[in-house]
């Protein structure tokens, strides 16, 4: 009995883990420019080449003085000179005096402390302190990385903030796996292309443009296949050559059981079936398996299922083949604001947004259309509420919440 035949739903763990078996994870890579890297995956692990800070330097505004120097009644020293950013750090402080410097500037050799300008007061030859902590305001050379010490581990995806890491250390390039290939397809006599007027019986091809931005946003390379219609014969052909020319092939629609639902078996034709149907709700008929030696990842048709497995269990597996190492999304736990009073076989992702109660609280709304054709829900909601199978939820009960901005990252 193959693993499509089996009664049972595959759980969503399960459904990750056999997608994460049936990709193959990349092996090439290339070089490129660092800003040209980002949402690239590190294909090696990247080493401080210098010191941060270089040197000591002002943390502030003020004046750079040794503590020891201060003697009451009046805590005054006569104004030295002046150091920016910029300036060579082996400059001296000479002694019973303290120097005006900016915001990054080095620390002049001597000097132990540094004094906020708005803890001065000031006059035209003296500088009386008002306040002064003894080693204060000054960023010692190395406090933030020590040339030689692991930066950024291979499996890494390149935020802005990393590519900001990379470049406070001077790298212009860097070596990044090379983004997977993926083929985008979708399925159905009932899909029109935009800009062309409805027929009858006709809709927009919503998947293919809201998967395409999802897909590249997370750094993958794709290529757009024109709609394949309701017929086998052409899923074949259509398969056979999207196969040839890329890394993964994801297809939206024609995985159900109606009698114009040919992509499984067009898959089987050319290759293995390797899972079908998932506890999740929307999005049961999901499928993946090989065409010949490339992964199938057959998404459902309706938009919102679509969307959801994509970001659900689609997304941890291609990023996992692209070759990092932090997959997982992160959920928190927010009480919420609405009742969930009948249990469902299946685990629930609900289009929610987070809104603040009186007392302060963040707390979980949920739109009041959950459809899976429906995608005004998801537009309207910062992320998703996760409901375990055959769980009911009460208002003020904590329930899984997961941000778009956390799954589109």
């Amino acid at each position: 009995m193959s693993v499509c035949d089996q009664g049972a739903l595959h759980s969503i763990e399960q459904a990750i883990s056999a997608l994460k078996n049936t990709l193959n994870r990349q092996t090439a890579t290339q070089t490129l420019a660092l800003q040209a890297a980002h949402q690239h995956v590190l294909a090696q692990p990247v080493y401080a080449q210098v010191d941060v800070p270089q040197w000591d330097n002002s943390a502030m505004d003020g004046y750079a003085l040794r503590a020891n120097d201060l003697q009451q009644p009046n805590n005054s020293l006569p104004h030295a000179g002046r150091i920016a950013a910029g300036d060579m750090p082996e400059q001296k402080l000479p002694a019973g005096q303290c120097m005006h410097i900016l915001t990054g500037a080095p620390v002049p050799l001597g000097a132990d402390t540094v004094v906020a300008q708005e803890d001065c007061s000031i006059s035209p030859e003296h500088i009386q302190f008002n306040h002064c902590k003894a080693g204060g305001n000054i960023r010692r050379r190395g406090e933030e990385i020590q040339q030689g010490q692991l930066l950024l581990e291979a499996g890494t995806r390149l935020r802005a903030q990393e590519i900001g890491l990379l470049a406070s250390q001077g790298f212009a390039q860097v070596e990044v796996y090379t983004p997977l290939r993926i083929g985008l397809l979708s399925s159905g006599n009932e899909l029109c292309e935009l800009g062309k007027p409805l027929k009858p019986g006709q809709i927009y091809d919503i998947n293919s443009y809201s998967l395409s931005t999802l897909l590249a946003g997370l750094g993958f390379t794709v290529t757009h296949y024109p709609k394949m219609p309701d017929n086998l014969q052409y899923n074949i052909d259509c398969l056979r050559t999207a196969s040839g020319e890329q890394d993964v092939l994801i297809s939206s629609g024609g995985v159900s059981v109606g009698e114009e639902d040919h992509l499984k078996n067009a898959v089987s034709t050319l290759g293995q079936l390797n899972l079908w149907r998932v506890a999740i709700q929307p999005g049961k008929p999901l499928a993946f398996g090989t065409i010949g030696t490339t992964p199938w990842i057959g998404l459902p048709g309706n938009p919102a299922a679509a969307l959801i497995t994509a970001l659900i269990i689609a997304r941890p597996a291609l990023l996992h083949a692209q070759g990092a190492t932090n997959c997982a999304h992160q959920t928190l736990h927010i009480p919420a604001a609405f009742d969930w009073k009948k249990p469902r076989p299946r685990q629930q992702y609900l289009h929610a947004r987070l809104a603040l109660q009186d007392n302060g609280q963040l707390h979980a709304e949920i739109h009041p259309k959950q459809s899976s054709a429906m995608l005004i829900a998801a537009s309207w909601a910062d992320g998703l509420v996760e409901i375990k199978a055959q769980e009911t939820v009460e208002k003020g009960d904590l329930v899984g919440f997961v941000a778009y901005s956390e799954l589109l990252n």
